[in-house]
């Protein structure tokens, strides 16, 4: 690959991630900021050494100015992607029936993201490079999977870190009509257009399973419950009751409508969930699952975020009968292992409660995590037996 433009190259005083291995490189690390008319395309960056790091795509107008493709010199051209993508789905082929068929810089595709639901593919697209090449990665998809249809929901906030507009649409130019899809014996009503992210959240369908296991003959509230499939495992389960919370109204409006197409017995009711237990400080349950949303979206935001945890945790152990199971998660990569740790510890020592741990929740293997990458490690969360 050749290029009229020089290579970027680290500050001589930088300390810079990439140096330890981590795909992006921020604006503030070069030397030279990179060239705006290679925007969306490829560059090579090399240390303050010139030892080449590299090929990566360049954005001037993001924070992070270069996102690492290869350690190789490659060109980001039909044969790249095609076989970056081949990779990504054969690598989940082999795990068996996974949702998640590509998972960015895990997958060598930065700001790619692709979830198959049946004959769909639901493509999130996050970098300028990615979003210029749409045609030829939905294309591709299609004839690597078979599928009918791409969905596009490129209207994450992240899009704008990257100066690109907000989009949703499909691939064949006709609307995608809500329908029922069965995911882990269970249908639920899935409106990919319009729906929560890419329409459902493919990375908890394994803590689905492992929470039902704790809920024959409890009483379990599923709080933060989203379209409710924490309650309707649950439920099926044999949990003696189960009570599904949620702020917002169609998403209550989905886990009601979800519990009667699969005819289990569930409640749901919309409420915010910090006020509820404050509401109902002398009601219990055998079983409660905290799935939030994350609190901490930002670096920034991370010492606030701490703090909500803490509570949350706090109020759902004290919300918990002798022996109870909290099932608990973040799902923001802000927040490491030991910070969600620290946060059960203090909330344990608060509620006065002895707390043992039953199992480490993680994101399943079809979100790769890149040892080099933090980012990529989002999903955590522990099943709790409190005393």
């Amino acid at each position: 690959m050749s290029s009229p433009f020089p290579a970027l190259k680290l500050k001589s005083n930088a300390r810079a991630r990439v140096l330890s291995g981590h795909p992006w490189v921020f604006g503030n690390e070069l030397e030279v900021p990179p060239p705006s008319e290679r925007d969306g395309e490829v560059m090579e960056c090399r240390d303050r050494k010139g030892r080449f790091l590299g090929v990566g795509i360049v954005n001037s107008r993001s924070q992070i100015v270069w996102r690492r493709l290869s350690r190789e010199q490659v060109s980001l051209d039909a044969a790249y992607l095609r076989a970056a993508l081949g990779a990504a789905v054969a690598r989940r082929s082999a795990m068996g029936d996974m949702g998640r068929l590509v998972w960015s810089e895990s997958d060598a595709l930065p700001g790619v993201v692709a979830d198959r639901f049946g004959d769909t593919i639901v493509l999130q697209l996050q970098t300028l490079a990615m979003d210029r090449r749409r045609t030829e990665i939905a294309d591709l998809l299609v004839e690597l999977t078979g599928v009918s249809e791409v969905v596009y929901r490129d209207d994450a906030p992240i899009r704008r870190l990257e100066g690109l507009d907000q989009l949703v649409g499909t691939r064949s130019g006709e609307d995608w009509a809500p329908r029922w899809a069965k995911i882990d014996g269970f249908e639920y009503w899935l409106d990919l257009l319009h729906g929560q992210k890419t329409g459902f959240y493919l990375d908890q369908c394994a803590q689905h399973v492992a929470v039902a296991k704790w809920a024959k003959g409890r009483r379990v509230l599923d709080a933060f419950c989203n379209q409710g499939p924490f309650a309707l495992h649950a439920a099926r389960a044999g949990a003696t009751s189960v009570h599904g919370i949620d702020s917002a109204e169609d998403a209550i409006a989905q886990a009601q409508q979800n519990a009667k197409r699969n005819e289990v017995t569930a409640s749901f009711q919309v409420a915010n969930v910090f006020d509820f237990f404050a509401a109902q400080k002398e009601r219990t349950w055998d079983l409660i699952v905290l799935d939030p949303p994350p609190f901490a979206k930002s670096k920034s935001a991370l010492a606030g975020a701490l703090r909500g945890y803490k509570e949350i945790n706090l109020r759902a152990m004290q919300r918990l009968s002798p022996g109870g199971i909290l099932a608990t998660y973040t799902c923001s990569h802000h927040m490491q292992d030991a910070e969600l740790r620290g946060v059960l510890a203090e909330a344990a020592a608060d509620a006065k409660r002895t707390v043992h741990v039953l199992e480490h929740a993680h994101q399943p293997p079809d979100h790769p995590v890149l040892v080099t990458m933090p980012e990529s490690e989002y999903l955590r969360g522990y099943l709790l037996r409190v005393e």
